[in-house]
């Protein structure tokens, strides 16, 4: 059975009714009164569109590919995230007379173009990577199949979304792993835009978060929220003995109290009176964290409460995170380095026409030759193969004759091999599977699945190579 068979006709019954039936996961777009994503994207999209429509290859079946060159410096994976947010950010890609009537009023396109967006609604098919999936150089982590003018239209759209989601996905997931089982907690919205902040949040819980301090991304994904008081709150009080009393009288004695604004021990010492020794935790969040927390474990021994957990905060990344390893740490909170990529803000992903049908019918590879920005044309599936110890040894990228690529199957090769390619998108219906909640929750234990096969080593935080090579391989 070939790799395009495999469970159509249970995919089929798990699909969405229509690309409408993600609307409800959408948000708001600016302060007009549409909630269209359709103008989220450049002007050219629409500018190419208007001229293949006057000539007539508008219509033409094409493949579009996303995928990245390199990984950036010193990283050895990267992790896929925004593919939910990406499906439900197609589903309200319309048209309506708010859109139209703006681009017809600062004459973006001609008539006819805007007939045309009038009735748009992607038809086709949308292959790729599971979302929390990790990628190498050349994955190609989504496929777009479709007329030209259907697909074409949603390049700055899925790149804007996968982008930046992977990128701090990608970042979360180095932090995870340098944390090992203690928690990760983000709480980054203050250092990002007020939409990013909320898709931040959301690929941060795909790459092993346990919580966001967003109560926006909380109510959109059903992620855990977390937070209890700033500094703020402790100054407008007459003393921290009062601040601390108040707090715990309002949320009770396993809130967690903010120990450094004035003396880091003298702190400890009034949160454990006003809670008594059930308080549920403290937080540190200035000086040398690793040494302050082995002075206020030992001191929150001292007094009785053994059990008060200690979370530390203060610009954090994935080295800090690895520094305090050997540190009595119970959790981290993460906000700038997170919603930044830690230095590495974008994936660097491109979405590049690699197959489109030629005056004939027949669907023809073509690929970019420009210096170091090549592309590879034509039809491709992946799968990444696994050596004798169950960890990962290749990304097989498997191109070539369209037919021969479209009746592949992993199953004829040799050795252990997954594919890596699932539907996402079939004849214009979503998959429900990686919208919502639900998605996001898939994509997290994806990710945790996928990161656990990767050859040891791969998890350093030292510069050094993609963890596993990427491997193209034609067929005739």
């Amino acid at each position: 059975m070939s790799l395009n068979d495999r469970g159509t006709a249970a995919l089929r019954a798990a699909l969405a009714p229509g690309l409408d039936a993600a609307l409800g996961a959408t948000a708001p777009v600016g302060n007009g009164p549409s909630t269209s994503t359709a103008l989220l994207t450049d002007r050219y999209e629409l500018t190419m569109l208007q001229a293949a429509l006057a000539d007539g290859t508008a219509h033409r079946h094409c493949l579009f590919e996303v995928f990245t060159r390199r990984l950036p410096a010193g990283r050895r994976y990267g992790v896929l995230a925004g593919t939910g947010r990406v499906l439900e950010a197609l589903a309200a890609f319309r048209f309506s007379p708010h859109e139209l009537d703006w681009l017809h009023a600062h004459s973006v396109v001609d008539d006819r173009t805007l007939d045309y967006l009038a009735g748009y609604r992607f038809t086709g098919s949308i292959n790729g990577y599971a979302e929390g999936e990790v990628f190498f150089p050349h994955s190609p982590v989504m496929v777009v199949e479709g007329t030209f003018a259907e697909a074409v239209v949603l390049e700055t759209l899925v790149l804007s979304i996968l982008n930046y989601d992977s990128a701090i996905a990608s970042a979360a997931s180095r932090m995870t792993s340098a944390a090992v089982d203690r928690p990760c907690l983000e709480m980054g919205a203050r250092r990002a835009n007020e939409q990013a902040a909320v898709a931040a949040a959301r690929a941060a819980v795909v790459a092993g978060f346990a919580g966001t301090s967003n109560l926006e991304a909380g109510r959109r994904y059903g992620l855990e929220t977390i937070g209890t008081a700033a500094h703020a709150f402790t100054l407008l009080h007459d003393d921290e003995e009062s601040a601390f009393a108040s707090q715990v009288a309002s949320l009770g004695p396993g809130t967690t109290l903010l120990v450094d604004t004035y003396d880091v021990h003298r702190g400890v010492a009034n949160a454990v009176r006003a809670a008594g020794t059930g308080l549920g935790a403290v937080r540190l969040d200035s000086g040398d964290l690793g040494v302050l927390a082995v002075e206020v474990r030992r001191q929150l021994d001292s007094l009785g409460a053994r059990d008060t957990r200690i979370t530390v905060t203060s610009d954090l990344d994935e080295y800090a995170i690895a520094a305090l390893a050997a540190a009595p740490v119970d959790s981290y909170g993460v906000g700038t380095s997170l919603v930044t990529g830690s230095g590495a803000p974008t994936c660097g992903m491109v979405y590049k026409l690699v197959a489109r049908e030629d005056a004939s019918g027949v669907l023809q590879p073509v690929a970019k030759a420009s210096t170091a920005k090549t592309s590879t044309g034509g039809r491709k599936v992946a799968a990444r193969r696994y050596g004798d110890d169950g960890r990962a040894v290749e990304e097989l990228v498997v191109t070539g004759a369209d037919l021969a690529v479209r009746d592949w199957d992993p199953d004829a090769e040799e050795g252990d091999v997954r594919p890596l390619h699932v539907p996402l998108v079939v004849d214009g219906a979503v998959d429900s599977r990686w919208v919502g909640s639900y998605g996001v929750q898939n994509a997290a234990d994806r990710h945790r699945e996928s990161r656990a096969e990767l050859p040891r080593g791969a998890r350093r935080l030292s510069a050094g190579d993609p963890a596993i090579p990427t491997v193209v391989r034609t067929l005739d």
